[in-house]
């Protein structure tokens, strides 16, 4: 079991103020800027960074980060441990105001997530793990375990709202009974919690901040998380991106059912 109290502790009084400061700024105009890559970052990505880098440094200088609004420093490679945040995961649901947004923050111990939090702001939500020690969500400050479903067939699958390009083959699947649209890792935590079983993502374009948090939680949770081809997902990685995309779902049955061949 990994004795991770205090990293915990920090991260979790930091996705905490980070997401208070978000949702200021969510119910008040905020700017919109254009990166490099032509995706959307707002004051409440770079404010949440900043809230949350100030918290991990300050406790942990030792540590490497890795996050989104960051210019990333491969020195991270040489050290065991580095955090991997998303401080604002879902910009487009912010920006169109779906209320399915969330923060990120993971950490990686030798290419492994060890620690993972997820904040869904707008639901006052905080789902959370810890390797060895189950999945957890805190429901306005109620804290409660949370386990996967046992469901193999009649599955709900999770779409993205915004990058759901190719799950529509999916609606007549066998053991599809219901699709529904929902916004960034809100979605590994609903099949967490046992409210839908399967979650596909087949574009090359995310990367590990999108997906740390989420797979320790599946995991301890009772699920399971995997690359497209039912592969272990690695971290803390020089090439950030999930280039095979990713499959989450409640079991392995149920993965293994989607998975594909290389």
């Amino acid at each position: 079991m990994y004795n991770l109290k205090k990293e915990f502790e920090v991260a979790l009084k930091a996705i905490k103020e980070a997401s208070k400061v978000v949702m200021e700024i969510y119910h008040d105009d905020f700017t919109i800027n254009i990166k490099s890559d032509n995706s959307e970052v707002t004051n409440a990505d770079i404010s949440s960074e900043k809230i949350i880098r100030n918290h991990l440094i300050t406790n942990f200088p030792e540590y490497s980060i890795l996050s989104e609004e960051t210019t990333d420093s491969l020195e991270r490679l040489n050290n065991d441990y580095c955090f991997i945040v998303d401080p604002l995961d879902g910009t487009k649901d912010f920006v169109n105001k779906t209320d399915n947004f969330a923060i990120n923050i993971a950490l990686s111990y030798k290419n492994e997530i060890v620690l993972g939090l997820i904040s869904v702001p707008c639901r006052n939500l905080i789902y959370y793990a810890i390797k060895g020690q189950g999945a957890y969500k805190i429901d306005n400050n109620i804290v409660e375990r949370i386990e996967v479903s046992k469901n193999i067939n009649n599955l709900t699958m999770l779409t993205s709202k915004f990058f759901s390009k190719g799950n529509s083959k999916y609606e007549n699947h066998e053991l599809v009974n219901k699709m529904l649209s929902i916004g960034s890792s809100y979605k590994a935590c609903l099949i967490a919690e046992g409210k839908a079983e399967i979650c596909i993502k087949e574009d090359p374009h995310t990367k590990e901040w999108d997906t740390a948090p989420s797979e320790i939680i599946l995991r301890e949770a009772g699920g399971v998380m995997t690359n497209l081809y039912g592969e272990e997902m690695k971290y803390n990685k020089k090439d950030v991106y999930n280039h095979d995309g990713f499959i989450i779902a409640n079991n392995k049955y149920v993965l293994n059912q989607f998975k594909k061949e290389r």
